[in-house]
């Protein structure tokens, strides 16, 4: 479990190193930023009582 998130804190580094500060730019880099921060914190949308279908959280 230590090596995923590791992985996952690797990546989300990675990413923000490609932020430009052009919002429409970085909105790609961002959602994916996103979505890895929501599986590293293990967090769903509070609404759903399933997974979340666009993240896979």
């Amino acid at each position: 479990m230590e090596a995923i998130t590791e992985t996952l804190e690797q990546e989300i580094q990675a990413l923000t190193a490609q932020l430009t500060g052009d919002m429409f730019k970085d909105m790609d880099i961002k959602d994916q930023i996103h979505n890895l921060t929501m599986k590293l914190k293990g967090v769903k949308p509070m609404d759903s009582s399933i997974d979340c279908v666009g993240c896979g959280s």
